[in-house]
């Protein structure tokens, strides 16, 4: 069974060359996101993914990241934290800079989002560089968290994300 979700949820992801710049390839995962089955079996497959581990909140990383946490948490009975860019959310923040393979960048999350000790999973869609998940972890642990682990669905390998995750328990569904 697992082969075959592997399979569609492959099949549902979209190679854009080129975007945002000359030379990336951009896994897209909207076509994912539409087709019910594909969608239902990549969450399935992150609630498995992460049955192991214990934790509190699904931190979800703007904007793909608030599709797929919000789903985890929810089948999961989870709270749900946003990590936003910088200046969308409402309240006070927190922020962390971060460096993409193609600029630079910032996340906040409201300072109260978490108490002291919780545990946290965060959630993206793609892991790359690993940039935007260590920003993440980061407001975390500005926060007195703990990021129990940080889940992807396609892990990019060739762009070495892992590496500066190294501290973390890392959850790829799917790796090019």
């Amino acid at each position: 069974m697992q082969k075959d979700e592997d399979v569609m949820l492959r099949s549902s992801i979209r190679d854009i060359p080129d975007y945002p710049k000359k030379g990336i390839m951009f896994k897209d995962l909207t076509p994912l996101l539409k087709d019910k089955k594909a969608f239902k079996a990549c969450v399935d497959q992150l609630i498995r993914s992460v049955s192991g581990i214990s934790f509190d909140y699904v931190l979800g990383i703007e904007a793909r990241g608030f599709i797929l946490g919000g789903a985890v948490a929810y089948r999961l009975g989870k709270g749900f934290i946003p990590a936003r860019k910088k200046g969308k959310l409402p309240y006070k923040v927190v922020t962390q800079e971060y460096e993409l393979e193609y600029g630079t960048a910032a996340l906040d999350m409201h300072i109260d989002a978490i108490e002291k000790g919780s545990k946290v999973l965060v959630i993206d869609d793609l892991l790359a560089t690993g940039g935007t998940a260590l920003a993440a972890a980061k407001l975390v642990e500005m926060e007195q968290g703990t990021v129990s682990g940080i889940a992807f669905i396609v892990e990019l390998e060739a762009l070495k994300g892992r590496d500066k995750l190294k501290d973390y328990r890392i959850i790829s569904l799917l790796k090019y």
